[in-house]
Formats: structure tokens, sequence, C-alpha cells
């Protein structure tokens, strides 16, 4: 039974409540009472918080706190491109300790931006951890599912993290510059856990574990025109050759820089590891690339429904510790040929077999639905929903979740409960949407 501890809070502040009570171990739930989809369109993004009823004593007490003065969260870090984003008329909010760009325009605005052209985005919050040493290469190997020695230097392998038992610490990119080097790009929620979890794993390696988070800032360039126009900019490279997936050492702006082929959005598109030194002169020059062609800057709201669309995971909604990558869907991110941090709990699972599966759903009703919303079947809860999006491309109102495997075929239909309601839904084939990403896979 959940029960409301607080209405009416704008985005910003939502996110700073639902931070400190989950930070308390309450889980909160957010639920939008401003209508269908208003938030696509820039408005203000109001949300009711919900908790567990009991929970709801503690969380009124810590709330209570907070309001006088007695409970303060540390101050949000900025990135070097803050300034810029104010100049660009941002609605800025906190995420995971950071205060960046949810938006410029409007979430829709900027979702086509990305889809017919052009999109950038500031990702400096992301965290970047080297392994560096003789054993480099064997120790990642160890540490990911995935298998990074079959890839050639200068290529990246997407893999989840897990511990023991299994469970997603995290999803990652590895950087391959050889096999004494390689850079982990970690999410910015876990950069800190991930650095304690991969420095203790390492002692019996002859590797170092660098955190150089703060040394770098992450620029995505991201769209189906965003070839041409950074060939503009870089002009001494032929993009053409930098396959999806895999990276080079650049020069730019007088500096060593890292340029990839790699995005969170499901179409074609560039990062750009560089100092905070010359970011601001980088960031300008590919916003003006971006204008040329109706292009435009982009923030975290956009992010999040041009990810989802082709289901591209997000970590905290739709796999964390208590998810494994075989039910997750990720079954071809583990090489079971090899040694990894969990493989006996996942061939386990895999010979068991799995219990639940995500899996896409369409709703057929204009109802939005939310991370932790009820799943049924027949009135029997069979899952949850991990994240909920109406597709701005698709005009459709789509979910992920996770079911009972019996439940998870093609065309089975469900229920979704929200706000006391059974909206009815159908399990379809992900993922939802397919762009100009240049996969190899």
């Amino acid at each position: 039974m959940l029960k409301k501890i607080k209405d009416y809070c704008n985005y910003s502040q939502s996110q700073i409540l639902k931070q400190i009570l989950e930070d308390n171990g309450i889980q909160v739930f957010l639920k939008s009472p401003i209508g269908i989809g208003g938030e696509y369109f820039g408005e203000g993004a109001i949300y009711d918080l919900y908790v567990e009823d009991k929970d709801f004593s503690t969380a009124k007490v810590i709330i209570r706190e907070l309001e006088k003065g007695g409970n303060t969260l540390s101050e949000l870090k900025k990135t070097p491109l803050y300034e810029r984003h104010i100049e660009l008329g941002a609605k800025m909010g906190e995420f995971v300790g950071w205060e960046l760009p949810l938006w410029y325009s409007s979430i829709i605005d900027e979702h086509n931006a990305v889809r017919n052209c052009i999109g950038v985005f500031d990702v400096s919050h992301m965290g970047e951890l080297f392994v560096q040493g003789k054993d480099a290469q064997k120790f990642v190997n160890y540490l990911i599912t995935n298998n990074v020695e079959r890839v050639p230097n200068g290529k990246i392998v997407y893999s989840p993290m897990c511990n023991e038992d299994g469970g997603i610490l995290d999803d990652l990119l590895a950087y391959k510059f050889n096999e004494e080097k390689i850079l982990l790009v970690v999410n910015a929620s876990n950069t800190q856990k991930d650095f304690e979890w991969v420095k203790t794993q390492a002692s019996s390696f002859n590797v170092d574990i660098i955190n150089k988070s703060d040394e770098y800032c992450q620029i995505a360039f991201q769209g189906p025109k965003s070839q041409d126009q950074l060939q503009k900019y870089l002009k001494d490279i032929d993009l053409d050759s930098i396959e999806y997936y895999s990276f080079e050492v650049i020069q730019l702006e007088g500096e060593e820089i890292i340029l990839s082929r790699t995005g969170y959005t499901g179409e074609d598109g560039f990062e750009l590891y560089l100092s905070p030194t010359i970011v601001v002169k980088v960031w300008d020059k590919l916003i003006q690339l971006a204008k040329e062609v109706d292009g435009k800057p982009c923030g975290l709201g956009s992010r999040d429904t041009l990810r989802f669309e082709p289901k591209m995971l997000l970590y905290g909604n739709d796999m964390d510790e208590n998810t494994t990558p075989l039910e997750a869907g990720l079954r071809w991110t583990v090489d079971f040929n090899k040694e990894f941090i969990g493989k006996e709990a996942l061939l386990k699972q895999k010979e068991e077999g799995i219990k639940r599966k995500l899996v896409g759903m369409e709703i057929h009703d204009k109802m939005p639905v939310r991370h932790g919303y009820e799943i049924y079947k027949d009135n029997e809860k069979i899952g949850f929903v991990t994240s909920g999006v109406k597709s701005p491309t698709l005009g459709k109102n789509l979910a992920l979740g996770y079911v009972s495997k019996e439940f998870s075929k093609s065309g089975t239909m469900v229920s979704i409960k929200a706000r006391n309601k059974l909206l009815e839904a159908e399990v379809v084939k992900t993922p939802f949407y397919k762009g100009s990403v240049k996969s190899t896979k």
C-alpha cells in the first residue's frame, strides 16, 4: 500500500527528496498529476511522492527535518559547461549529485532533433577509470562478463560487471588501448562504488586502477547528420574509417582527446573525451555545427526517451544488483568460455532457466506508466515496470518491465496497475525502434 508523502514537487525538488529518502533505505515512487505527456513539451514536470505504508512515518520525519534545515544535501557538482547551459536557457536539475540540463527547449523537440539531424549532450558526469599494467587485459576480462581479449586494440566492449551472485553492479564500456591499458567508462551514479570494487578485485593482479573522472569531460554528438558536420571540424580525421564501437586518440585544439563512435540514442554519433581546458571551446564549435542543420543542445530528458526506444537499458531502473544479465536480455554480453566474477551463479541460472525476463510492452491506454508499477495477469502479480515512456518517435505508450518467464512471449496480454487503475498492455518485440546507429552486432 502506497501513501502520498509530498505533493506538487517540481522535477529538481522531487529528485532531491527521492535521493535523500532512498539514501535512508526508503523506496520512493513518483507520480505526475500534470496530465499526459506535458513534460515532453517543456512544461515544468510536477510529481507527487509516494512511499510504502511501512516507511511513511520515517519518511515524514526525514522530510520534516529537511524542511527545518536539519538535513541538507551536499552542494551539487557542476561540469565546466555549466555557464554555457545557463546562457542557452537550460532548465537545470539534480541528477546523482550533479546539476545538469534537463532540457533547453523541450524534451520532444530535442528528441526529434537527434532522430532527424543532431543533438549535442554534456555527459561530463560519467566516470572514467583506467586499468593499467601488465595484467590489465587479463584483469578486465575477469572483471566483466564480456570478452575484451577477443577484440583488437582501438575497439570498445559493452558489458555488465557482476558481483559473485551474478547481480549487475554496473554496465560499462571498456576501451581497449592495448593489453596493458584499458579505460572503463562507468555510470555517474556508480563511479565511486565501482572504483572501490575494481580496486578490491585487482589485489591479486599486476595492475594500477586510476580514477581520472575529474580529468575528463565528455560531449556526445548524436544524430544521422553527425558525421558530415563533425567532419567539417575534424578535417584531418577520416570519420568514415572509425567503425561502430571503435575509437581513436586524436589531436584537437592542441590536446589529445579520445574520439569514439558510440552513443546512447540509437542514432549514429560520436563521443568526445577531453580535458576541462578545451571543453568550452569544443562545445561552442559543436553547437555551431549542429545548428547549421537545425540541430540543438539536448538535456537529460531527451537522453532518456532516446535511449528507451532502441532498448538501451538504464542502470538503476532496468537493471541493478538484484537482476542478472540473463534476465535483462543481455545474454549476448556473457562469454561462458572464460572466467569472470559471477560465472558460477550465471551458469546455474542458465542451466535451471531464468524465472523472469525483461520485456517490452505497449499500453493500450493514454495514462503513462512509471518505474515500480506492478504488472498483473488474471489478477496475479507477475512483475513490475522498470521504465515507461510515451514514445515521441512512434507515438505509442510503451514500457519495459520484468515478468514471469511464462508470460514473456510477444502477444501476451497483461495489466499494469497505475493509480489504482488496471491498464491493458501487450508484450511486444524489442527494440521498439531502430535508427541510424551503425551497429555491427
